[in-house]
């Protein structure tokens, strides 16, 4: 075993703890240099080679700053490494020309700076940071052999460009301003505006400003403004959140048609089931975020996706979860033995332009219900009504409930850290549930010293359902709670509110798109069908397989599931499975 010692310097406070990792190290005890004084940064220093892994200074720091970290065996040399006590990555996936290659891991695992490097804008310094590179040559040596050292080669010389689909697309009207239509006009090096447009469903926002976009929408208009550039990598950083389950499979044949034009494409996506539509081959990255990142060997996707499920890659021989994930196929719920929580009658909603109606129904105690449809469609303004914040034209919402709510966009211009966001809108914060079942499990003690305004997607989307689950409601209503977040957090984020509404006799509605989470956490659901943005419709919950079936069938998209882990996976239109299902009307799921 090798070790490695890394120190979050955003957490370290020195002035705070007065070097507290130093006073009780048996190095420093012994006159040795163990941990010092970093002159430029006034924070500690700890010495790997010295360092005999006690872990007493990782116990003692009272901000958590520091991790001494074993190495697994066998996971060969790093390829870069960010300086003393800060990250290290092993490994680089292997580009294939015409194929799609998907990237498999948590966040901050090093996806970021796998893409900074086959951009070319960091060239790695093969973990001898002290004395980093200025030039391509030892890389091109250190891959010697491999279809790499062509790659590198090329990028060197200038001869491959980059394009790439960034995470935050929501940031992309502070940069990019005017018509959608004048910027595609202007990327549009390849000649494709009008088979985008018409894949991506985009022709009837190509009007529009760039500000006045929708999430949804203004991903559809990234992947395509990539799309049109011409190039030889592209990458494509999480291109589904906010996107329906119909977009995201327009979105994977748009990108795949990039590989069929011989493009080497890269992909960061935590929909399990749009991953396995979208690659070719993944490899899944393991370690500690933040800490290391080790890129597996190339996998096929469903043995590489299953492989990541279960928590154990067989050729690494390395486990990466203790437990592996568990999709169950739930029986119906009975119609009349649930205690009922909130009831409404038919419902309608009528705006200027759009039309909702919805089904009589009810909600029960201990219960989860996932609301899905096209976006546009009238699942947020449902979720209103049923929180008294938007009255009907017509029916009435039987009983007054108290709702706990998370909105699909997340506002970050808060002003304060974490912790002082939490103290004005988490009312359980500082209690020991709160620290339990909610802080630990969502991992917020390692960013409560951070400015909320500096967050990533995934920790801004952490805060959000956490401060809404500490909330005293009897419905928690999350719209979207999967944006950003990688697999691992998705599946803790369903079982933390599973646990928390159980415990509190409550109930959820979830609106999401991703139909992995969906299948993992639902008791019953809702289908949302109709015309977007003109006219909706809301079935009333009923058990997940009948709702699945009328959606995906009114998509015209079959799923079945894996034989080994049971995870939904879509079935390829017009494959042998795909007319099987369609001819027993059945669009979820047979299984494989």
């Amino acid at each position: 075993m090798s070790r490695i010692s890394i120190l979050d310097k955003d957490k370290c406070q020195p002035k705070k703890c007065n070097f507290v990792c130093i006073d009780y190290c048996p190095g420093v005890r012994m006159d040795e240099d163990t941990i010092i004084i970093d002159e430029d940064t006034n924070k500690p220093l700890i010495s790997e080679e010295l360092c005999e892994g006690c872990g007493i200074c990782t116990n003692r720091c009272p901000f958590d700053a520091i991790s001494i970290i074993n190495l697994p065996e066998a996971i060969g040399e790093p390829i870069h490494r960010f300086g003393q006590n800060q990250f290290e990555l092993f490994g680089l996936p292997s580009l294939t020309e015409g194929s799609v290659l998907g990237l498999l891991g948590p966040n901050g695992i090093g996806k970021s700076t796998i893409m900074n490097i086959l951009s070319g804008t960091l060239i790695p310094n093969l973990g001898d940071y002290e004395n980093p590179q200025d030039n391509w040559d030892k890389v091109i040596e250190h891959y010697k052999g491999s279809a790499l050292q062509n790659y590198f080669t090329k990028l060197a010389a200038g001869e491959i460009k980059a394009v790439l689909k960034p995470q935050m697309v929501d940031q992309l009207p502070k940069v990019v301003k005017g018509k959608v239509s004048d910027l595609l006009t202007n990327v549009d090096e390849r000649g494709k505006l009008d088979y985008v447009c018409d894949e991506l469903d985009l022709h009837n926002v190509l009007d529009r400003e760039m500000k006045n976009l929708s999430g949804g929408e203004l991903q559809r208009v990234a992947i395509a403004a990539t799309v049109l550039r011409e190039g030889d990598f592209y990458y494509f950083d999480e291109p589904t959140s906010w996107l329906d389950v119909s977009q995201r499979l327009n979105a994977v044949k748009v990108i795949r048609s990039l590989a069929q034009d011989g493009k080497s494409v890269l992909v960061i996506e935590h929909d399990l089931a749009t991953l396995d539509a979208l690659s070719d081959n993944i490899h899944v990255l393991f370690g500690e975020p933040g800490g290391y990142g080790v890129v597996s060997g190339r996998k096929g996707v469903r043995i590489g996706i299953n492989a990541y499920i279960n928590g154990f890659l067989a050729e690494e021989n390395v486990r990466i979860r203790r437990n592996p994930i568990e999709f169950t196929i739930r029986p119906p719920t009975p119609e009349d033995e649930g205690e009922s929580l909130s009831s409404y009658s038919d419902l309608s909603k009528d705006y200027d332009g759009f039309k909702l109606t919805a089904d009589a129904g009810e909600i029960f105690h201990d219960e989860i219900v996932t609301a899905f449809g096209s976006n546009g469609i009238g699942k947020t303004t449902f979720a209103k009504m049923l929180a008294g914040v938007e009255e009907p034209t017509s029916g009435e919402v039987d009983t007054e409930v108290t709702i706990a709510y998370k909105p699909q966009y997340i506002v970050s211009d808060f002003e304060g850290t974490v912790s002082d966001f939490l103290y004005m809108n988490a009312p359980s914060f500082g209690s020991n549930i709160f620290k339990s079942e909610i802080m630990e499990p969502f991992k917020l003690e390692d960013m409560l010293e951070k400015e909320v305004k500096k967050l990533s997607g995934g920790e801004l989307q952490r805060l959000a359902i956490a401060a809404t689950l500490s909330k005293d409601a009897e419905i928690y209503l999350f719209d979207e709670p999967t944006a950003f977040l990688d697999v691992e957090q998705r599946l803790i984020a369903a079982r933390v509110i599973r646990k928390m509404v159980e415990s509190r006799n409550a109930a959820s509605l979830i609106v999401d798109h991703d139909i992995v989470f969906i299948d993992y956490i639902s008791d019953r659901a809702m289908v949302f069908n109709g015309t977007p943005g003109l006219e909706g419709h809301a079935s009333k919950p009923t058990d997940l397989r009948t709702s699945m079936n009328e959606f995906l069938g009114n998509l015209n998209i079959t799923f079945r599931r894996d034989k080994e882990t049971k995870r939904p996976r879509v079935n390829k239109l017009d494959s042998y499975l795909d007319r099987e299902q369609k001819e027993k009307g059945e669009y979820y799921y047979l299984s494989d």
